[in-house]
């Protein structure tokens, strides 16, 4: 960590489901300018701690804000996007490539959101830089998994947020699709956004992320990829010896941890 200011903090939070915990007083600091990749093993909190974070969970204890203000506030006001886990999106709704990436443009339009032509020059910048413009008028359904995942990448792009939240964006997707989500997300914090994004890839940290974030309902390590990727701290949230015979658990790919 830096030591700027955090533009999301996550302090001593605790959500529960029916009872059953979901995260433990967990607490996290994200700055401007970085990209943090969030890992654990499935079950262990991430796309709970996405949907607090995003204000749609309200939590048992703890606080949470996004630039200074509620994560709902933040919301409402366009600086927070968020790509959902494919699973979470109706593909058969009748809505194309280019009006999926214009509801990023919503939050700046006025109350019968026309849209303007800075709206539609953001939208096509963004197609462009996801290299999705010659499938703008195409049913976003009838996109390949790893388009669709640029497709909602470039939905945020539109929308300008400071704050993008992606939860798997690599799953499922091809090595062209990944290359170019990890150069945009580089892209955008560089500029200045605060990037959080789940991956069970390990091995690409190095590219990906500045700094590591591993979870299992509470936060385990925050840091640089190398000192949190080590052994002793995969076993702690993975439960297995990820330099063993059984080095994949639950997806993840772990040849490149550290003793």
């Amino acid at each position: 960590m830096t030591g700027r200011t955090a533009t999301v903090d996550v302090d001593d939070v605790t959500v529960t489901y029916d009872g059953t915990p979901a995260l433990t007083h967990a607490t996290l600091r994200l700055e401007p300018g970085r990209v943090c990749a969030l890992v654990g093993m499935n079950g262990c909190g991430k796309s709970t701690l996405f949907k607090t974070v995003m204000g749609l969970v309200t939590p048992d204890s703890g606080r949470v804000s996004v630039l200074g203000r509620t994560p709902a506030a933040a919301r409402r006001s366009g600086a927070m996007s968020y790509v959902p886990q494919s699973e979470a999106i109706d593909w058969a709704f009748p809505i194309s490539v280019r009006e999926v990436v214009m509801t990023g443009r919503y939050g700046l339009m006025g109350p019968l959101r026309r849209a303007r032509r800075a709206d539609h020059v953001a939208v096509a910048e963004a197609l462009e830089r996801v290299e999705l413009t010659e499938y703008a008028d195409r049913q976003i359904g009838n996109l390949s998994g790893g388009q669709r995942k640029r497709a909602f990448v470039a939905r945020g792009l539109a929308q300008g947020a400071s704050v993008l939240l992606l939860d798997e964006p690599f799953a499922g997707v091809d090595k062209r699709t990944e290359a170019t989500i990890t150069e945009v997300l580089r892209e955008r914090a560089a500029a200045g956004a605060t990037v959080l994004v789940s991956t069970h890839d390990l091995q690409a940290l190095d590219r990906l992320a500045d700094e590591t974030v591993l979870l299992m309902r509470r936060v385990l390590a925050q840091g640089p990829p190398a000192e949190v990727i080590t052994a002793e701290n995969l076993i702690r949230a993975f439960g297995v010896d990820p330099l063993g015979e059984d080095s994949a658990a639950d997806g993840a790919v772990v040849p490149g941890a550290r003793r």
